[in-house]
């Protein structure tokens, strides 16, 4: 599904400091309690070891007036290994707890922090470029440079492929062709070389890319190398930056009949002939919460390593996502971050961070409010529309979460705006090896119970 398109009318520089400011001072004035999180801590799958040491959150307790309880649904055994936090956004009175504290696998939830660090560093207004070179040695040769712009399209003008509005390759073959009118083309050059390492971590799935959900992480791509440019989800190669030069190469017709399609990188004394720019980064990142976009959120994870000075590989994105969100003043020291997807079961962060996090969403912290309108909303839009229905269907509307599945877990991570007219933070885990799609259910169901049961909630 795609989103809307239109740019945001945001200053990175003057206006972000101004924001970054306000917003800690309302984290602060809002803000949570220090103290011990309560309740059981299950371990869930592939987090054996792994242990939080995310800001503190307060414990749970039951009161008098906290009578509602979900204690049935929480032990639905679809929910696997459990896990779950619900905080009252008002005061930061944790409302429920089964191990929040615990760090584990994260699903797609990782979204949220790809899309904060990104918005932190980049700016939601950065946009990717992607060149064309020519080789003044060699004036038949052309060097198509990927700048880390996933969303560059082979689509025909006038057409659309799920990246609405992403620039053409036919832009760029137009621009090319007036550039060297008269010259034959007799080799393109694809250069891919700026995201360094590996292409495909070795903890992902390769189910991912044969079912269509994620390709493999190059600076050049074009149209997420799916086969079909007009569907979400649709079958990726092993070859994307080749498969970038071979359309470029049909894109620039006649002039280009005879050239052979080669990986390498531009000479330095190339000269640049044609270029366009993606959407703003705050179209890629509604976009990818609102359909869980893989391969945008590798892109827009690399991107902040680079611009951070880090290498743009796998091994560097701990780091720098860690950095790019260090204004948020979250604690961040026990979080592991394998990629910006959430694909790697490897990853961990604490149900307890992703709704702290979820309170700065909520509030539009710096440039957060484009996180706060990308998310999905239960029955409503995005990964979320087709859940929430039937017994559940009062929640419709209420709940604004970022989804999460991979081979052994779903997740939901968000805000939900409950019955009694609170606001609710939250973040539940249902990981395991015997955890299957019908886990949703369960998630959704507990969603509706806090939606349901508001600031009486009970942790019994």
């Amino acid at each position: 599904m795609s989103t809307e398109t239109k740019g945001f009318p945001y200053l990175k520089d003057v206006a972000k400091g101004a924001g970054i400011g306000l917003g800690v001072l309302a984290l602060i004035i809002g803000g949570f309690s220090v103290g011990g999180l309560g309740g059981p801590a299950p371990t869930a799958s592939n987090s054996a070891e792994q242990s939080s040491s995310a800001s503190p959150t307060p414990s749970a307790s039951a009161t008098d007036t906290r009578t509602c309880s979900v204690s049935t649904d929480a032990t639905d055994p679809r929910l696997g290994n459990f896990q779950a936090v619900v905080i009252d956004a008002a005061t930061g009175t944790v409302l429920f707890d089964r191990g929040a504290n615990t760090a584990a696998a994260t699903a797609s939830t990782m979204k949220l922090l790809t899309a904060g660090a990104a918005l932190n560093i980049l700016g939601p207004n950065y946009r990717v470029d992607t060149r064309v070179y020519q080789d003044p040695a060699q004036p038949g040769t052309i060097i198509l440079v990927g700048g880390g712009d996933p969303t560059l399209s082979r689509t025909a003008p006038g057409q659309q492929s799920v990246y609405r509005d992403a620039p053409k390759l036919s832009t760029l073959a137009v621009g090319v062709n007036a550039k060297i009118a008269g010259t034959p083309i007799t080799k393109i050059i694809v250069d891919g070389s700026l995201f360094n390492g590996p292409s495909w971590d070795p903890t992902w799935e390769r189910s991912e890319q044969t079912q269509g959900y994620m390709s493999e992480v190059t600076a050049l791509q074009v149209d997420g190398d799916r086969q079909n440019p007009s569907v979400n989800t649709s079958p990726r190669s092993t070859a994307p930056v080749l498969n970038a030069g071979k359309y470029f190469k049909k894109a620039l017709g006649a002039s280009a009949t005879g050239a052979v399609v080669v990986e390498g990188k531009a000479p330095s004394a190339a000269v640049e002939i044609a270029k366009v720019s993606s959407q703003p980064i705050s179209v890629w990142i509604k976009h990818m919460l609102q359909v869980s976009d893989n391969t945008e959120a590798e892109a827009l994870a690399r991107l902040v390593s680079l611009d951070l000075g880090y290498d743009g590989s796998f091994s560097s994105l701990n780091i720098a996502i860690k950095k790019g969100l260090a204004n948020t003043q979250l604690e961040s020291t026990g979080l592991i971050i394998k990629d910006g997807s959430g694909l790697s079961a490897s990853n961990a962060v604490p149900p307890s961070y992703l709704a702290r996090f979820s309170k700065l969403v909520l509030n539009g912290f710096a440039d957060f409010s484009v996180i706060r309108d990308g998310l999905p909303v239960s029955g409503e839009s995005g990964s979320l529309s087709a859940r929430f229905k039937g017994d559940l269907k009062d929640a419709v509307g209420q709940v604004h979460a970022k989804t999460g599945w991979i081979k052994h877990g779903y997740t939901l991570a968000g805000y939900i705006t409950a019955r009694d007219k609170s606001t609710l933070l939250f973040a539940i885990y249902a990981l395991g090896p015997n955890v299957q799609d019908n886990a949703k259910d369960a998630i959704d169901k507990l969603a509706t119970d806090f939606f349901r049961c508001g600031l009486t909630l009970s942790n019994n």
